[in-house]
């Protein structure tokens, strides 16, 4: 029986993809049919991915000319585009706004807003000729609310939903559906980074802080890679046919951000 869920034939196109929430979403993708290619700047993930089964390589998506190269890639490994999935993101430098170096700044919003605009402006080409064409764009629970002490990188992810809201509209006649997911706190290596980076600036004990994390959401738990894949499937799948410039909480309702 058809779940909606079937993704045979279908070409996806993950951009971080070989490590960490970008892997989780290849993985739920490749497992439910689809031909997934994965980008990352990880050279030693992406070749774990390629022996993995999935079509991978290394770009680094802040640079548009590494983008544009890397469509032809995605274009001649997959013979086309259906689903892209832009969760490339980097967590920025920590710390009050008047102490922050401008280059880190620009350099988050390089990769985590940059990075969308060069893929989607790439991938058209491909997703203008797929019969159900979807983007996906990963932005974040610091999208929808502020964070002391990470003001690049919530800056950012509100640029995100603006770009998606945008382009949802702007693609909508054509039939491309564009949607944000906004994880919350996420199980992994770069959350217990954040962690240690923001006790640094608060001078608190780490497990103090990985504390206030862990109960930021009604759930009192972080969410894991998995819950993002599953959105991510959702989104970009019959499902959801309707659902256009959405920003989707995964968060376990977070309400404040630390």
């Amino acid at each position: 029986m058809d779940n909606g869920l079937n993704y045979s034939g279908r070409k996806v196109l993950v951009t971080a993809g070989a490590a960490g929430i970008g892997l989780a979403i290849a993985t739920r993708f490749k497992d439910l049919g689809a031909s997934v290619f994965v980008t990352d700047v990880d050279e030693e993930a992406v070749q774990r991915a390629s022996s993995s089964g999935f079509s991978a390589s290394v770009s680094d998506v802040s640079v548009e000319a590494q983008v544009a190269e890397l469509m032809e890639e995605v274009d001649a490994a997959l013979g086309g585009l259906d689903v892209l999935v832009n969760n490339a993101g980097i967590a920025g430098p920590t710390g009050p706004i008047d102490q922050l170096d401008g280059d880190a700044w620009r350099k988050t919003f390089d990769v985590n807003v940059h990075g969308q605009f060069y893929a989607v402006k790439h991938a058209l080409p491909m997703l203008r000729k797929a019969e159900e064409p979807t983007i996906v764009n990963l932005s974040s629970a610091a999208g929808r609310l502020g964070m002391a002490g990470r003001s690049p990188y919530s800056a950012s992810k509100w640029a995100v939903v603006g770009l998606t809201k945008t382009l949802a509209i702007e693609l909508g006649g054509e039939g491309i559906r564009v949607n944000a997911i906004c994880p919350g706190a996420v199980n992994g290596p770069r959350i217990s980074a954040v962690i240690d980076a923001k006790a640094a600036m608060l001078g608190r004990p780490v497990q103090e802080v990985s504390d206030l994390y862990h109960g930021q959401s009604s759930l009192n738990r972080l969410v894991d890679a998995e819950d993002i894949a599953n959105m991510a499937v959702f989104l970009a799948g019959p499902l959801a046919k309707n659902v256009n410039g959405q920003a989707m909480a995964v968060d376990g309702n977070t309400e404040k951000l630390y």
